[in-house]
């Protein structure tokens, strides 16, 4: 099975300097959708993500999978923890799963 990396959020404080590091650095485009969240823009095709204000700061990517119920049970399988169940959110199918490290992976139903 190939799953793709078609996500990835930012978290952290201070939400505007976000925008300009990523904008300013990397040159992805920033849009504002309200407090505390933003959609990016990579170029050349890479995956798009977001930029979330919260009060610590992460990296998730996002995996789309063709199968989101067998990649929650193979996860637990592998040594991995289900913490955010099977969501809809209005615009995809997702579920949060940590790695044995504790590393959290956001997986999409393609």
């Amino acid at each position: 099975m190939q799953s793709p990396v078609v996500h990835f959020d930012i978290t952290g404080p201070n939400e505007k300097e976000q925008h300009l590091f990523y904008a300013g650095l990397l040159g992805w485009r920033v849009d504002a959708k309200g407090p505390g969240y933003a959609l990016v823009q990579t170029p050349d095709g890479g995956p798009d993500g977001a930029l979330i204000d919260a009060d610590t700061a992460s990296v998730t990517i996002g995996v789309a999978v063709a199968d989101l119920d067998a990649a929650l049970t193979h996860a637990v399988e592998l040594g991995g923890t289900v913490v955010m169940p099977r969501t809809d959110n209005g615009w995809v199918v997702k579920a949060q799963v940590t790695d044995p490290a504790g590393n959290v992976l956001t997986l999409i139903q393609q």
